[in-house]
């Protein structure tokens, strides 16, 4: 039995092996932890699952939304019951299937790659390490410093909270069938950070509006916002730059300026 890549789920399947080694070598287990919940997300046929399933230092369970997936799961992989789930990641109750923290790792579907990133971002006490495949343009974008065109929303606010690794380049012909885009691997590590410093929803408005019309200047991408927060000095230096100048430092202090307005 072979799972047919569906467009609509944005499938493609890894067939080289050394990568998908080295995707699960990737996830780092300190020796003297207990074993980590672990959540691969959008296993496929498995070719991640057959390397995180050996690992004494894994506790893993998986979610696929493909009917197709989870039946080939079952029948190749020996002990899939009580680890499986059929489900959309992106309508999961996340606390409620890990109590705890977990690690996430996958070969993210590049259609909603970023949907999957903003839901990490909503769990993220409890999520201290990612490792994922993702589209290449993506992975650089997330991994990106600022004062370049392609870094952006989900730059700042993943940086915000966690430390991110560009790791590998994947080419097109790993997988079946192959993508129009190159791929890479990245690691994100939950930094030190406990909090912002300011309110956590006005930061990710502040972040999203600023970016959503990129070309222009702060003062003219958040317009509305200063309307709405006539005593905030519209005429400040910072006011003068394009949202990808900002570190996420200043976007922090940025949003400080509106939340004491």
């Amino acid at each position: 039995m072979e799972v047919r890549a569906k467009k609509a789920l944005g499938q493609h399947f890894l067939t080289d092996q050394s990568i998908a080694r080295a995707i699960v070598d990737a996830l780092e287990v300190a020796p003297d932890q207990a074993p980590a919940d672990t959540l691969e997300i959008g296993p496929g046929m498995g070719v991640l699952t057959q390397y995180l399933l050996p690992r004494q230092d894994v506790n893993l369970k998986l979610v696929e939304i493909d009917t197709e997936s989870v039946e080939y799961l079952y029948s190749h992989f020996p002990g899939m019951e009580g680890k499986l789930m059929e489900a959309d990641f992106l309508k999961m109750n996340l606390a409620k299937t890990f109590p705890g923290s977990f690690m996430v790792i996958g070969n993210f579907p590049y259609n909603i790659s970023s949907q999957i990133f903003f839901k990490i971002l909503d769990n993220l006490e409890n999520v201290p390490q990612v490792v994922c495949m993702i589209q290449k343009e993506v992975a650089e974008r997330i991994a990106e410093k600022p004062g370049t065109k392609t870094y952006g929303i989900l730059s700042v606010l993943l940086q915000a909270w966690y430390d991110i690794e560009y790791l590998f380049t994947v080419g097109s012909g790993a997988f079946a069938p192959p993508p129009k885009v190159q791929s890479a691997v990245i690691r994100l590590r939950r930094n030190s950070r406990t909090e912002l410093g300011c309110d956590p929803a006005l930061f990710k408005s502040v972040v999203k509006m600023a970016f959503n019309q990129r070309r222009k200047t702060l003062r003219n991408s958040l317009k509305q916002m200063l309307l709405q927060h006539p005593s905030v000095d519209s005429s400040a230096p910072v006011f003068d730059l394009r949202p990808e100048r900002l570190s996420v430092e200043e976007f922090i202090e940025l949003t400080k300026k509106f939340e004491n307005s």
